[in-house]
């Protein structure tokens, strides 16, 4: 007969605690549904990182809640190419870089990590911008003060280790709560229109024919599908068991694809508030050129007429920097594991990463002052949105390869629909990338 594994209690790198999660077959439907929470969450954070305020506060204060449709097709987009990730890892038991690895020539490999690399410290880069800004909007410390602080975070991922994944997950669930109910309070306090709000979530082409609001709607995509997440959820949905029988894996892949769509509805609804908050609290009162996050937490007090509403939003800021943390120190194991098949300690891997993103983090604000830190976190946008699609083709192709995914490859309607958001995504990007250097 099969035995579950019990729940181990080992460091959080994915590499040492694959299969630490037990999903016994004889357990409640319930009960399975919570033991399968959590990977998506980890991926989650990334969709409502600082990087993604940039463009949902500028395109709410300029567009009010007209822009909000291009989030939803965003997040349905992401959904798409999430549940492909946990296709692939519960199918074939491969992260994407591992799989890479196995089926590419090492120089198309070390490619593809350098790419993914660059993207990871991009996203990293945000995360220290973001906090560092939080950390002065907050305690009134200088945004380079606040920068070397955000270095001293590798002591968290330190602390962690032997914490047990599951602890991560909920610490995460901790920190996403936080800026979700900051979130709430706030749009209660600006009192957005909500009919406006609906109208906003229906799709039009008349209005990104607006100035400016085509070159914004692909920021937004940009900044919501992120490549290293598809190297993380590949990796992290195989600390699930799964029971190794066609039924057991056809619901383990139902039970993982809920656990992707309801955390990634949870991300969609947070970058929709970012949005009608900038909207209710800005656009409406006449402040349309809010673009920098600094000026959005100095106008919000006297717009919505609440400190609260001030405090916040910094904490939310705070929150979203620090949750992903944990996520681009997990993603960076997984690439570095998987295309070099080199394990080295998670704060080792926590130090490397986060000094790359200190480095240019320093010079900008140094070079061209605290106006510099909103140019740099939409930089960090292009840099991912221009390596998304080196990671969509191999996740694509592995999960349409019957060989590797048997039964469970991708059909027909499904892999139609996953190559032409390749082609949209590509070219969209294409034209980002030249709108920005041009």
């Amino acid at each position: 007969m099969y035995s579950l594994p019990r729940i181990a209690t080992a460091p959080f790198c994915p590499s040492e605690v694959k299969g630490s999660v037990a999903v016994p077959a004889e357990m409640p439907l319930h009960k399975k549904l919570l033991r399968f929470a959590g990977p998506g969450l980890l991926v989650s954070v990334g969709y409502m990182d600082p990087g993604n305020w940039a463009t949902d506060i500028e395109s709410g204060s300029r567009f009010g809640y007209g822009l909000l449709f291009v989030v939803l097709l965003a997040s349905l987009a992401a959904m798409l190419l999430q549940t492909l990730c946990v296709r692939l890892g519960l199918i074939a038991q491969k992260d994407l870089a591992r799989a890479c690895r196995e089926h590419y020539s090492p120089a198309v490999n070390r490619f593809l990590w350098l790419g993914a690399e660059l993207a990871i410290v991009a996203c990293d880069l945000a995360e220290v911008l973001g906090s560092a800004l939080a950390l002065h909007l907050l305690f009134g410390v200088s945004v380079p003060v606040g920068i070397a602080i955000t270095a001293f975070d590798t002591l968290l991922v330190l602390g962690l280790q032997g914490a047990g994944f599951r602890r991560v997950e909920a610490i995460v669930l901790g920190l996403v709560m936080t800026i979700a109910g900051c979130f709430i309070v706030e749009l209660a306090m600006s009192q957005p229109n909500w009919f406006g709000v609906a109208m906003g979530f229906v799709p039009s082409l008349e209005r990104l024919q607006q100035p400016g609001a085509l070159y914004l709607a692909i920021g937004i995509v940009g900044a919501t599908v992120m490549p290293h997440n598809l190297y993380l959820h590949s990796s992290v949905v195989q600390t699930r068991q799964v029971v190794p029988t066609p039924a057991g894996r056809r619901e383990a892949l139902r039970f993982g694809t809920f656990d992707a769509l309801v955390s990634l509805s949870l991300a969609l609804l947070v970058n929709a508030a970012i949005m009608i908050l900038a909207a209710s609290a800005f656009n409406s009162s006449g402040h349309r050129e809010v673009t920098d996050i600094g000026d959005a937490y100095r106008l919000i007090e006297p717009v919505v007429g609440s400190a609260l509403a001030a405090s916040l939003f910094a904490i939310a800021l705070l929150a979203s920097g620090q949750s992903s943390t944990f996520t681009g120190t997990i993603a960076g194991q997984i690439v570095m594991e998987g295309f070099l098949d080199l394990k080295i300690p998670c704060w080792q891997r926590r130090l490397l990463t986060r000094a790359l993103a200190l480095v240019p983090a320093f010079i900008g604000v140094w070079w061209f002052g605290d106006d510099a830190i909103g140019r740099m976190l939409v930089l960090s946008q292009v840099v991912l949105s221009f390596q998304l699609p080196f990671a969509m083709w191999p996740l694509i192709r592995f999960t349409s390869n019957r060989q590797m995914m048997g039964e469970f490859a991708n059909g027909p309607v499904l892999k139609a629909l996953a190559w032409l958001l390749f082609v949209v995504i590509s070219a969209a990007n294409v034209w980002l990338v030249a709108s920005v250097f041009s």
